[in-house]
């Protein structure tokens, strides 16, 4: 599988992708077609906006990109498709959409074919085993919480550590991961903001500006340098 996992699609102060533009740009084929997955969205943009916003990005590669909100069947877009991009937002919302729409089956066994699939935020949770580890809020009810399984653990973008000093009463992003291996198995790796994950058949390196942390369950949790691989894993 060909797989680029964002952790989130804008980093602060920057322009959307731009912090990923070159591995994005060499990660899908020179004026290949891209099929943008707007469903997260949960309202704010409509699909239409929310697309307009990926194809300006795309187009500044030498991209096509379309949504699949323009095509009147999931066989026409699937057709057009040489490439998949899952945007973010809401992680229910989107696997709810997804499952709706007849997507989710038609995306997993194009990617498991090969087709390349790039994921920000919500659209990366997808890549997953399931959603659990997602940050949103379950704001719709999905059929299942099972997702694409192009890996073999779960995902946590947008990880945060904990900041040395806050009052903050609440959980943090370790103690809610800790709370899903009370009842769960599957290794989580917590992306933070500006990282991304790149699988190319069976290697799976963490790129970007910082580390990953990887909790697994019983076990104390570890940093995994940028330009590491997680073959391990897989």
């Amino acid at each position: 599988m060909n797989l680029l996992l964002l952790s989130t699609s804008t980093i602060f102060g920057g322009n959307y992708l731009a912090y990923a533009k070159n591995d994005i740009q060499s990660f899908f084929a020179p004026k290949s077609k891209v099929l943008f997955v707007p469903f997260a969205r949960p309202g704010g943009i409509s699909n239409e906006e929310y697309t307009a916003k990926a194809k300006d990005f795309f187009k500044s590669i030498d991209i096509e990109c379309k949504g699949a909100n323009e095509f009147y069947s999931v066989l026409d877009a699937m057709n057009f498709a040489q490439g998949i991009f899952t945007g973010g937002g809401n992680t229910f919302l989107l696997l709810k959409t997804l499952y709706e729409t007849g997507y989710y089956q038609a995306i997993k066994e194009s990617v498991q074919d090969g087709m390349p699939y790039m994921g920000s935020s919500a659209g990366s949770n997808m890549a997953g085993l399931t959603i659990g580890t997602t940050n949103d809020m379950p704001i719709v009810y999905p059929p299942s919480f099972n997702a694409y399984s192009f890996l073999p653990f779960n995902l946590n973008p947008h990880y945060l550590d904990p900041i040395e000093g806050s009052t903050h009463m609440g959980e943090t992003r370790e103690t809610r991961i800790n709370e899903f291996h009370h009842q769960n198995v599957q290794p989580v790796l917590g992306l933070r903001e500006g990282s991304w994950l790149h699988r190319t058949g069976n290697n799976l390196v963490v790129k970007g500006e910082h580390s990953a942390r990887l909790f697994q369950k019983d076990e104390a949790p570890i940093e995994i340098a940028t330009g590491s691989n997680l073959n391990f894993l897989l």
